[in-house]
């Protein structure tokens, strides 16, 4: 079979990637890959465990647990949800790794409290090696950002409240 020489300028299909993540999303997989010819395209979901605390384990100095029936009153606290800022979350349109900087040790697109236009660049999400700008869907204020600097990021998740 001959092959032809491939422009490098654009790859791959972009749908098939968010098909590709449609698919994870919809059957409940971490991780999807597809070959075709020599292009690979391999979608995974990064699982974090946001609610959920490993406590070291204690020194064995104590001699006998003397009160127990605390403790579930206490389990009960870590389970409810953080409080989110009120306003209208930006979510993440694709699966990658988002940046608050336009490029490493510059200043970051937006902070709390910034006044942003509609339109306006807040991060950006490396796909497959293509950086994305996710643009501010209303004018407002940042009341809370919800992602750290080159975390990874799930399509659907939220990033940040505009207020």
């Amino acid at each position: 079979m001959a092959s032809s020489p491939k422009a490098p300028a654009d790859p791959f299909d972009a749908r098939l990637v968010r098909k590709l993540a449609d698919i994870l999303t919809e059957t409940g997989l971490s991780e999807i890959e597809v070959e075709q010819g020599e292009l690979k395209i391999r979608v995974a979901k990064t699982l974090t465990a946001t609610a959920v605390h490993v406590a070291a384990p204690a020194p064995a100095t104590h001699a006998a647990p003397a009160a127990a029936a605390p403790a579930p009153a206490a389990a009960e606290a870590p389970a409810a949800a953080p409080a989110r800022a009120k306003g209208d979350e930006v979510k993440s349109p694709m699966v990658g790794t988002i940046y608050l900087q336009p490029q490493p040790g510059a200043d970051p697109f937006v902070k709390v409290g910034d006044t942003v236009q509609a339109g306006q660049t807040l991060f950006i999400v490396e796909a497959m090696k293509t950086m994305n700008p996710i643009p501010a869907p209303k004018s407002g204020k940042i009341v809370e950002i919800l992602v750290e600097d080159a975390q990874p990021v799930e399509f659907g998740e939220p990033l940040a409240i505009i207020g």
